[in-house]
């Protein structure tokens, strides 16, 4: 029994030991574990350390390199700039010479026409001195006279007198219209030069207003895409339409600047398929324009075709047609030549009807009358002229041509179509409300007009006819001679330019009539 209870006792120390034992290698393994789990922490924390230290390290040298970048582009772009600036300087100091020898030229001229002034007044004191050497032989004369028929000298100074102002009056009205012929061969002349030099000076202020179109825009960081990196995308869209992009501060839009309407309106369409597509690259950029120029072209066509079966006008050369339909994008004083066109086509074809002449070839004309618009910007010459070398050179009527040509009055006219398509031209373009005058302004100018006519002595009716393009004066036959009349068309067209503001120019007319009356009883 005893035997039994020690190796109990036994089997429990032994058991005791082997627990402590097992306890105590797990504990160390334990502790083993957790010193290599803290070493590895640490040696992660190391590693970590140098990559966070070379990351920083690669950051900085990435944006030191970046900043270099821009500074090395801004560098440029400074240096492109003050290139563009020292030739806009140079342009402008030539501008600035080039009027200081005009405003040279002009001084020369005043200095010489002063100079011709003296020498009139020169001529006028010696005009003068044959007038008081005249009156001493009239008297002389009238002396003789006297003496020969017996009248006295009241009677004959009467009839001296008589004869002396008739003749003044005819020497006045021939130096009159010498010195007018003179002075409109001058003025023509330096007309021009003032005329280009005022245009150089002013027109910027009002071609902008109908050479531009507007682009809207979604959102403003569509401008950021049309820019492009770099700029690339705005040049290649410039280089591919023609036409400037101007992109300011208006909000949520660009601007399109352009001589050409027809490059406006494919430059205008192309943009706005690139903004609602949203791929704007160069690439894409000429694949849009390409195909909106051969849309455009198309469109053209069809609108020539489609006027010239509404005016009933047929066999049109194709190249006709196309020019027809250009003049869709064209304006004159805010008025569309194309519709300007087709309505002298029918004026046109109705007043041939009512007069008995061919009804046709008058509509013909007056749809072809300003075809020469369609390409006035880019061929010298006036639309008149360059439209009757168009019809010509594509096999138009020979009357047709000379009425393309003569409706502004270029040249004589040939035929009653040619009369008809130019008064078809006036009715249409000057009839109130066609172009940029109101209605009222356009009634108080006629009125105006004949107001002023009608102040001057002598006359007793004025009539503004061709819509204010002719005034017509009655004047009373009794107190206005033959020669009187010129002098006063001369003084009403002087006092209408200094009184009166109207387009183009106005014709005055005097009428003087004598009128014999009896009546048989």
């Amino acid at each position: 029994m005893l035997e039994t209870i020690l190796i109990v006792v036994g089997s429990l120390v032994v058991g005791m030991l082997l627990f402590l034992l097992g306890w105590y290698a797990r504990r160390r393994a334990s502790e083993s574990k957790l010193m290599s789990m803290e070493s590895m922490a640490e040696k992660i924390v190391s590693e970590a350390k140098k990559e966070a230290e070379t990351h920083k390290r690669e950051a900085v040298l990435e944006a030191k390199d970046q900043w270099y970048k821009a500074k090395e582009n801004f560098e440029r772009e400074t240096q492109a700039r003050k290139a563009e600036l020292s030739k806009l300087e140079r342009r402008f100091s030539e501008r600035e010479a080039n009027l200081n020898r005009k405003v040279d030229i002009l001084d020369k001229k005043e200095s010489e026409i002063r100079r011709r002034e003296k020498d009139v007044l020169s001529r006028d004191r010696a005009i003068v001195d044959k007038e008081h050497e005249l009156s001493r032989k009239i008297d002389e004369e009238n002396k003789r006279l006297e003496r020969i028929a017996g009248m006295t000298s009241e009677e004959a100074k009467k009839i001296l007198i008589s004869n002396l102002e008739d003749e003044a009056r005819r020497e006045a009205a021939q130096s009159i219209r010498r010195i007018r012929e003179e002075a409109q061969r001058k003025a023509e002349r330096e007309g021009r030069e003032i005329l280009t030099l005022a245009i150089q000076r002013c027109a910027a202020d009002h071609v902008v207003e109908s050479t531009v179109s507007v682009v809207s825009l979604p959102n403003e960081e569509m401008k950021g895409r049309i820019i492009g990196r770099e700029g690339r995308n705005i040049r290649s869209f410039e280089l591919s339409t023609g036409i400037d992009v101007i992109i300011d501060d208006t909000p949520e839009a660009v601007i399109l600047s352009g001589f050409d309407p027809i490059r406006r309106e494919i430059a205008k369409v192309s943009l706005e398929r690139l903004v609602v597509d949203g791929r704007i690259h160069p690439a894409r950029i000429e694949e849009v324009v390409a195909k909106v120029q051969a849309e455009m072209d198309e469109k053209i066509r069809e609108v020539g075709e489609q006027v010239s079966l509404d005016v009933g006008v047929h066999g049109l050369h194709p190249e006709l047609i196309k020019l027809l339909g250009r003049l869709q994008y064209r304006t004159s004083y805010g008025q569309n030549v194309l519709q300007h066109s087709k309505e002298v086509a029918h004026l046109a074809g109705i007043m041939a009807g009512e007069l008995g002449f061919d009804t046709s070839l008058s509509k013909r004309a007056g749809l072809l009358h300003d075809i020469g618009k369609a390409i006035d910007h880019e061929t010298e010459g006036t639309h008149t002229q360059i439209g009757s070398d168009v019809a010509q050179k594509y096999g138009e009527n020979p009357e047709i041509v000379h009425a393309i040509g003569f409706h502004h009055s270029d040249s004589v006219a040939e035929s009653a179509i040619s009369v008809l398509v130019q008064a078809a031209d006036a009715v249409s373009s000057a009839r109130p409300g066609a172009r940029r005058e109101t209605l009222e302004s356009y009634i108080k100018r006629l009125e105006k007009l004949e107001k002023i006519a009608e102040s001057f002595k002598g006359v007793a009716k004025a009539f503004a006819i061709q819509a204010g393009r002719e005034i017509r004066i009655m004047v009373e036959s009794k107190e206005i001679g033959d020669t009187q009349a010129e002098e006063l068309a001369h003084e009403i067209a002087s006092k209408v330019e200094t009184e009166l503001e109207y387009p183009g120019q106005i014709k005055v007319v005097v009428i003087r009539e004598t009128r014999a009356i009896e009546y048989a009883k």
